[in-house]
């Protein structure tokens, strides 16, 4: 797995982390027993700092979708999801939304926007 930070977002990078292997296990690109990369790896791909790379782990570890083995490393110890939204037939109508909007000339951050502003209709999140 490797990680990709947006800098610019406004979101904290352990968030950033956090939310991106939620993502993997979701769409079951992570299962129960593969090794998270180590943090010296993700540091060294990320340049962040190594608490920031632990916080993230030890925040995953508390939700109980990871476990850290002393020596050995990190391991995916559950899933998100039993779903699997990678063979989905939704999926299959995304790509073909996103292929259709990317030669309508959106760019990815038009088709994020676009796509958000659908989930946050749905999906409403209170304020507090």
């Amino acid at each position: 797995m490797q990680f990709r930070i947006d800098r610019s977002s406004g979101v904290a990078t352990y968030v950033q982390f956090v939310q991106q292997v939620r993502q993997a296990l979701r769409l079951g690109l992570l299962q129960p027993g593969d090794k998270l990369p180590t943090a010296r790896e993700v540091v060294e791909a990320t340049a962040v700092n190594p608490n920031t790379v632990l916080k993230a782990y030890r925040e995953l570890e508390r939700a109980g979708l990871v476990e850290a083995h002393r020596g050995l490393g990190t391991f995916v110890r559950d899933t998100v999801s039993a779903a699997q939204a990678l063979d989905s037939p939704y999926r299959a109508g995304l790509e073909d939304w996103v292929a259709r909007a990317h030669e309508g000339g959106l760019e990815r951050e038009d088709m994020e926007a676009l796509f958000d502003s659908v989930l946050n209709k749905h999906f409403p999140q209170e304020t507090p």
